[in-house]
């Protein structure tokens, strides 16, 4: 059990690092991903005004055919660059939130990319 705990504080240390730097405009709005063991959650956020712009996550009821792997984080990514394109937003900064760039993280921001948004 000491051994999660030390994890999560952990990702926490270097999400907190990482939030120094990255900040979400309304002209490059912050892309950041949550990753809990049984659901994915995207969120593009306003940092100056505090807003959430879009969102996507496999908890909607459209979405929960929507597997959480690597497959499924790919197909979200997808969807919240469309989400995006509907807004007229093409550039975002990309938050990983503290988790290694790899599998389901990577997968997202290859989705987003895929649908045209640049990161």
């Amino acid at each position: 059990m000491k051994k999660l705990i030390e994890k999560a504080n952990r990702r926490v240390r270097r999400k907190k690092h990482v939030r120094k730097i990255v900040q979400g405009t309304p002209e490059r709005p912050r892309m950041s991903v949550y990753k809990s063991t049984k659901h994915l959650y995207i969120q593009v956020i306003d940092d100056q005004s505090g807003t959430t712009i879009a969102y996507a996550n496999n908890l909607e009821k459209d979405n929960r055919s929507i597997p959480s792997n690597v497959e499924g984080a790919a197909k979200l990514g997808e969807l919240i660059g469309a989400r995006l394109k509907e807004k007229k937003i093409t550039n975002v900064v990309f938050d990983r939130n503290g988790y290694v760039y790899h599998g389901k993280v990577k997968a997202i921001a290859d989705g987003a990319r895929k649908s045209g948004i640049t990161i």
